[in-house]
């Protein structure tokens, strides 16, 4: 084993990086991706993953110019990592020769690409002697200048023809770290105080919301463990507030919280209510997230395991005040948290998504109770699946009426609501949110 006081050689940091990224090429998320990286080479390896998949565009791009073939998997994974982190030398995290010289490295001592560590040397040798020619040739093709897919950036071109290149630019910075205070337990201007004793540096983030100037292990926090604070989204920390707003927040309320995990949102709507929450999910380990979320937090819910497109294999039979559906989405509006999430997705997806938030939206319509409050939200910015969704809802069900709706909240966008007080110049995902009601017949 390695010693955990012995930083570990770039070569295998470039090694889990490329491996991560033939991961992520053949389907998997880049959480599971990271998750089966050795746990003393994960935080370096995670690190240089991020930059490559927030530099990936340009490095296809490159690597087609110095290998019109496309190489093997392994070998392509590889030369595309090194080829994402060197090819900017003003803010390559290594200088170009050390780099390279690791890149090589990395693939003699791998049993697969050893054999094709010359051509891999080649190809980064030839690209730091033609680096400026073959970068402004790369210029010419949007996916290298905007790192995402030609069909992403197709599709935000058409719905946001004067948003376009500012949401992309987010998409390719580095997320806040943000935290939501526990209402129950303390307040926003007593936390900060904490954080400054410690001499954490942080800002208020809306109404319960801090976000911190550099990120942080969460156990330094102060309070974290005993459930005082939450890493929550500042765009995310809107759900609770905007569905409990102008409802009773007594005992008795009664709220489901579908496709509930990993619990955050459930968590705030127990933080501002005593309300009676059941929290849903079809995946029982995500399920198990959950309730760890609500134990730490000292808090309660009822957490299930089952399919919301499915009510009769869960539901009681009597109806809900308010319903919380955080449906599932192309994820397009947390991007720059999660980089690989433009590189798992197909074009096809947003349809097949929006098709199964129209399902979920129709499913569970019905369990709400006349004067109740839907809050539809996706983490989102295709309209399909926000604002496109909403109209069509409406047209097709005349007892539902639009309460607010925020619309569709761009990454990194200060943004000014009159919806949730102080949502101004806030660093944030980007989302959508539509608050509902049921007209009585």
């Amino acid at each position: 084993m390695m010693s955990t006081d012995t930083p570990p050689p770039l070569w295998r940091l470039l090694q889990g990086a490329a491996e991560v990224l033939a991961s992520i090429r053949a389907g998997q998320s880049g959480t599971a991706a990271l998750n089966a990286v050795l746990p003393e080479l994960r935080p370096g390896v995670q690190s240089l993953s991020y930059r490559v998949l927030r530099e990936l565009g340009r490095a296809e791009v490159l690597r087609q110019q110095l290998a019109a073939r496309k190489p093997a998997p392994a070998v392509d994974a590889l030369l595309c990592t090194a080829l994402a982190l060197v090819w900017d030398e003003a803010a390559a995290p290594y200088d170009s020769f050390t780099l390279v010289n690791q890149a090589v490295e990395a693939a003699k001592r791998h049993r697969v690409l050893q054999a094709q560590a010359g051509f891999i040397n080649g190809c980064l040798r030839r690209f730091l002697r033609e680096r400026e020619a073959m970068v402004a040739q790369s210029e010419r093709q949007a996916v290298a200048v905007w790192n995402h897919p030609a069909w992403w950036i197709e599709q935000l071109r058409r719905e946001y023809p004067d948003q376009w290149r500012t949401i992309l630019q987010a998409n390719n910075t580095q997320a806040p770290m943000t935290l939501r205070i526990n209402a129950r337990k303390t307040n926003p201007e007593s936390y900060l105080t904490r954080l400054r004793d410690m001499g954490l540096e942080a800002r208020t983030a809306g109404v319960n919301g801090i976000t911190l100037n550099k990120p942080v292990n969460v156990h330094a926090l102060p309070g974290f463990d005993e459930g005082w604070v939450s890493v929550q989204d500042a765009a995310a920390q809107m759900a609770a507030p905007l569905l409990l707003q102008g409802l009773s927040t007594t005992p008795g309320l009664r709220i489901l919280d579908a496709c509930a995990a990993p619990g955050g949102k459930t968590a705030h709507l127990l933080e501002l209510s005593s309300a009676e929450v059941t929290a849903l999910d079809i995946d029982p380990q995500r399920c198990t997230r959950i309730e760890q979320t609500l134990q730490r937090l000292g808090l309660q819910a009822k957490v299930v395991a089952a399919d919301a497109a499915q009510p009769k294999q869960w539901w009681d039979g009597v109806l809900f005040d308010a319903i919380l559906l955080d449906a599932p989405c192309t994820a397009s509006g947390i991007v720059r948290r999660h980089p690989d999430v433009r590189w798992l997705r197909r074009e096809g997806d947003v349809a097949q998504l929006a098709a199964q938030q129209r399902r979920l939206l129709e499913t569970l319509w019905p369990l709400l109770k006349p004067g109740g409050r839907m809050l539809f939200c996706t983490c989102s910015v295709f309209k399909a699946e926000g604002e496109q969704q909403i109209q069509t809802f409406l047209a097709r069900n005349t007892q539902a009426g639009l309460l607010v709706s925020p619309g569709h909240l761009m990454p990194s966008i200060a943004t000014r609501s009159d919806v949730v007080p102080d949502n101004e110049a806030i660093d944030h995902d980007g989302f959508y949110y539509a608050l509902l009601e049921k007209r009585a017949t």
